[in-house]
């Protein structure tokens, strides 16, 4: 199978088949949040593969929201939607060990830790910044429609995108600002 024609359309069929409207997320739902990410990469003039990897990065679980609609072992179902380059930058996401690898995510040499199958790479620079929009546009989401989280999590989550600004796109980093500029900063150094 091919990708189809509107792959953005696509995608949103198969959330509802496997019950993303369903699942519960800050601000409604899991495909209300996707929805929104997707739009907020829209709004940062993300390539189109970057917007269709946002509306489908919860597809395989992250390291911070459990349900999984498909395996990873699925990614074919997925990357016959989406087309290769949006499922591989929706795999990134999705299988970050985040703990192991925030730690020097903005250094040259960075590892990025594979939570499902435990082995490290050094990713491109290109997966480097997509993944930073990503993780933004997500984090930035979620910190808008849930005032308890931004209070809880907006420091951390500033001082990462802080680290992570060379990565970040203008419009991702003044949304950073706008989202998350009154965040009292952390002291603590918990991990976001």
């Amino acid at each position: 199978m091919t990708p189809t024609s509107d792959p953005s359309h696509a995608a949103r069929r198969l959330l509802h088949e496997l019950g993303a409207e369903e699942l519960d997320h800050p601000g409604g739902t899991l495909l209300a949040h996707l929805d929104r990410v997707r739009h907020r990469l829209a709004r940062w003039s993300a390539r189109p593969a970057l917007q269709l990897a946002g509306l489908c990065h919860a597809f395989y679980g992250t390291g911070g929201f459990a349900p999984v609609l498909l395996l990873p072992r699925q990614r074919a179902v997925l990357q016959d939607v989406t087309g290769a380059e949006a499922e591989s930058i929706v795999y990134l996401y999705a299988s970050c060990d985040r703990q192991a690898t925030y730690a020097t995510i903005t250094d040259h040499s960075m590892r990025f830790h594979d939570r499902f199958t435990s082995r490290t790479r050094t990713p491109t620079l290109q997966e480097k910044k997509d993944f930073a929009e990503l993780t933004a546009a997500n984090e930035l989401d979620i910190a808008h429609v849930d005032s308890a989280f931004r209070e809880r999590r907006g420091g951390d989550l500033l001082d990462l995108f802080t680290r992570l600004r060379p990565l970040l796109s203008t419009a991702a980093w003044q949304d950073c600002e706008s989202v998350l500029g009154g965040a009292p900063r952390s002291t603590a150094g918990e991990q976001v």
